[in-house]
C-alpha cells in the first residue's frame, strides 16, 4: 500500500502540474502514470529540500524528482538504481547511503565542476579504513558523515563555521574532514546552517550559524555569531536526546524522560528567532526550552516530527497532526497562509488509522510538507526483545533478518548498540550465539 499526503509549495521541483503554486490543505500524492512501477511504491523515506525531492522505496529504489521550470511539463523524474537505504536532501545538495555503506553526492559545494553527477565521497575519506558510512546528513551547503569507527565527517561551506573550523583557513572543502570523533549521532536540517554531534556519553557539542541563538548557548554566547569549532552545549533539559532538527533560524529537540514510570514521556524544547513563528511560542529563545501546550499535555506521547525552513510538523500517540510556524504557501495544511506562532491541531486527512498510528511519517522540505505511510513490524519476537536489551543505545536503527523458513522481519527503530559487522568483539559474539539459539541465518541487512 502506498500513501502520501501532500500540502505546502507545490514549486521547486512541480509535484502536481495541475494545481496551484500553493497547496493549502493537505492532498493525497498521485505518481505520474498509477500502473507504473507498482512493486516500487512501498514508501520507506521522503526527504525534500528547496529545489529537489527524492522517494525511497523499501526494495532499495529511489526516485528523484527535479525542479522543472515549466509548469505544463511532470516533474523532471530520475530513477535511482543502486541499493539505498538513506537518502537526504539539502538547500542545494542531496545524498544517498547505500546497504554497503557508501555515500554518492551531488551539489555546487561538493562538485562544483558537475554539480548535477553523484559522485562516491565516502571513498574521498583519507584514512581508508573509515570509509563505511553509518548515516549521513545534508544541511543547507555541506554534508556530514558518521563512519561505522563513530567518527564525524563534513564536506562542503564551512561559511559560518559549521564543518567545525576557523572560516579564515578553511572556507569549504571538497573532501571529507575530520569534525569529531566518538560520535553516535549527527543532527542538521535541510536549510540549516548549523550542527550538532552527539557523543557516546550523551554529550551534545555544537557549531555553525548562532545569528538566532539557534545553537542554544545561552545569552552570553548570543553574540557570537559564528561557532567556528565544536562547543559543548550546556543546559540540556534531562532525558535522553531522541532527535534534533535544524530550520533556518531555529532548531528542535525531542527529549524522552527516563525517569518517569513505565512509559516515558516526550517533550519538545526549541531556541532560536521568533520572528519566524517556528518556535512554537513568543518570543526569542537562547537556551532550549520546552514548548509547552495543552495539546501536548493531554497526550501520551510525541510519535514523530519534522521541521522545514520555518515550520514544524508534530504527529502525536492520539493521531493529533500538531503545526506551528511559517505558512506563506500553506505548508502548515490549515487551509491558508496565516502564520502560527504557537501548536495548533489540524484536521488529519483520512489516513487508514486502522492501522497502527506508528506506521505514519512525516517529513518536512523547504517549505513542503509529507505524511506518509510507512509500515514495520509493531510488535517485536522474543528474539528482538533480548537484542534490544543486549545492543541497548541512544540512537534507532532498522535491521531486517530472515528466519529459517525464508519469513523476512523488519523491526522498526530497533535500538542497537553496535552496528554488526565483522569488527565488532565481543558484542558480536554475544550476538551471534543469540543468533545461532534462535536457529536464524546469518544474513542481516541494515534498512537505517
Amino acid at each position: 500500500m502506498n500513501e502520501i499526503i501532500f500540502f505546502g509549495s507545490n514549486q521547486y521541483p512541480i509535484l502536481f502540474k495541475n494545481e496551484p503554486d500553493e497547496i493549502k490543505k493537505p492532498i493525497q500524492f498521485k505518481f505520474e502514470n498509477e500502473n507504473e512501477n507498482e512493486n516500487e511504491k512501498q514508501i520507506k523515506q521522503i526527504s525534500s529540500g528547496n529545489f529537489g525531492t527524492i522517494l525511497l522505496f523499501k526494495n532499495g529504489k529511489a526516485i528523484e524528482y527535479l525542479n522543472q521550470e515549466d509548469s505544463k511539463q511532470n516533474p523532471s523524474k530520475i530513477q535511482i538504481e543502486e541499493n539505498i537505504q538513506k537518502v537526504t536532501v539539502g538547500y542545494r545538495n542531496e545524498a544517498i547511503l547505500t546497504i554497503e555503506g557508501n555515500v554518492f553526492a551531488k551539489g555546487k559545494d561538493i562538485n562544483p565542476n558537475n554539480p548535477n553527477e553523484f559522485i562516491n565521497i565516502s571513498s574521498l575519506i583519507e584514512d581508508k579504513n573509515d570509509r563505511i558510512i553509518q548515516d549521513v546528513v545534508c544541511s543547507r551547503f555541506s554534508i556530514y558523515l558518521l563512519t561505522s569507527n563513530q567518527n564525524a565527517y563534513g564536506i562542503g561551506s564551512n561559511h559560518w563555521g559549521q564543518l567545525g573550523f576557523d572560516t579564515e583557513t578553511l572556507k569549504e572543502t571538497e573532501k571529507p574532514i575530520l569534525m569529531m570523533k566518538n560520535v553516535s549521532k549527527i543532527f542538521s536540517g535541510n536549510s540549516s546552517y548549523s550542527v550538532f554531534l552527539l557523543n557516546s556519553n550523551q554529550e551534545l557539542f555544537g557549531c555553525g550559524n548562532n545569528y538566532y541563538g539557534q545553537l542554544g548557548l545561552g545569552k552570553s554566547k548570543r553574540k557570537k555569531l559564528k561557532i567556528k569549532k565544536l562547543t559543548k552545549i550546556q543546559n540540556i533539559p534531562k532525558g535522553k536526546i531522541i532527535d534534533i532538527q535544524c530550520g533556518r533560524y531555529h532548531s528542535i529537540m525531542l527529549i524522552e524522560n527516563e525517569n518517569e514510570n513505565q512509559n516515558p514521556k516526550r517533550k519538545l524544547y526549541s531556541c532560536g528567532r521568533y520572528e519566524y513563528n517556528g518556535l512554537g511560542k513568543n518570543g526569542d529563545i537562547d537556551e532550549l526550552t520546552e514548548i509547552k501546550s495543552s495539546l501536548f499535555e493531554n497526550d501520551n506521547n510525541i510519535l514523530d516530527f519534522s521541521v522545514g525552513y520555518q515550520h514544524t510538523l508534530v504527529l502525536t500517540s492520539n493521531t493529533k497532526l500538531i503545526v506551528f510556524g511559517n505558512n506563506y504557501y500553506g505548508q502548515l495544511g490549515t487551509g491558508d497562509t496565516n502564520d502560527q506562532s504557537i501548536p495548533i491541531q489540524i484536521e488529519l486527512p483520512e489516513l487508514r488509522f486502522n492501522e497502527d498510528i506508528s506506521n505514519y511519517h512525516i517529513s518536512c522540505g523547504y517549505e513542503k510538507s509529507f505524511i506518509y505511510y510507512s509500515p514495520f513490524l509493531s510488535s517485536f519476537s522474543n528474539l528482538e526483545e533480548d537484542l534490544i536489551k543486549l545492543f541497548r543505545r541512544k540512537e534507532f536503527c532498522d535491521i531486517s533478518f530472515k528466519t529459517e523458513n525464508g519469513e523476512i522481519i523488519e523491526a522498526h527503530k530497533l535500538i542497537l548498540k553496535y552496528r554488526l559487522n565483522e569488527n565488532q568483539n565481543q558484542n558480536l559474539k554475544n550476538f551471534k550465539k543469540l543468533f545461532q539459539k534462535n536457529q536464524l541465518k546469518n544474513q542481516i541487512r541494515y534498512l537505517k
